[in-house]
């Protein structure tokens, strides 16, 4: 199986993976860390999935979806950390001042797991960063150890994939979910320049 990894610019491939199954229904499209909570509280059911339409159209997307041939299978949420709720949150702190990205959800939707998936989804979403000039890029996955984590509450992802991609781990947050702390993991993508 070979998975490739692209800009999510493709609406409906993107409703694949994270739309409801009634388009009424009221569910993340991976939009609240994104959005101000107001924002994000008053978009509602239909309203919530246009507005991620106008994301996929604006450059860069909003993401990287997974494809298994011409199917989409998994999604990463990638952006400059200025741009989402992380850049005020209190509980993930700030390394330094560097304009990184943060990358916070990956998902692979059912049927698709225990494939290798997620691992290019964070390989992908690492290449998009610094195909956008990100100097480094962040994740908040949760630190389980060898803790079962309910499949709903792993969307940050999980600390041994990050460090198998080659994160580092960078700092304790005060955030936890499912039970799990999580930790703010990084990577340098400025390779070997002189500063």
């Amino acid at each position: 199986m070979s998975i490739d990894v692209r800009p999510a610019s493709d609406f409906e491939d993107v409703r694949a993976v994270l739309g409801p199954k009634s388009p009424a229904a009221n569910v993340c499209w991976c939009l609240s860390y994104r959005l101000p909570s107001k924002l994000n509280n008053e978009l509602r059911g239909p309203a919530r999935g246009e507005y991620v339409a106008e994301l996929c159209r604006e450059d860069p997307a909003p993401g990287v979806l997974a494809y298994d041939g011409d199917e989409p299978v998994g999604w990463a949420a990638v952006a400059p950390r200025a741009d989402t709720s992380f850049a005020r949150n209190r509980k993930i702190p700030h390394v330094d001042d560097l304009p990184v990205w943060s990358l916070w959800c990956v998902r692979v939707r059912p049927g698709h797991r225990k494939q290798g998936i997620s691992h290019a989804l964070i390989a992908g979403a690492v290449e998009f960063a610094r195909a956008h000039g990100a100097p480094a890029i962040e994740a908040y996955p949760l630190d389980n150890g060898d803790a079962k984590v309910d499949l709903t509450m792993a969307y940050p992802g999980l600390r041994k994939n990050f460090e198998r991609a080659g994160f580092t781990y960078a700092a304790d947050t005060t955030s936890v979910l499912a039970g799990h702390p999580r930790v703010l993991m990084r990577l340098d993508l400025r390779g070997h320049a002189r500063p």
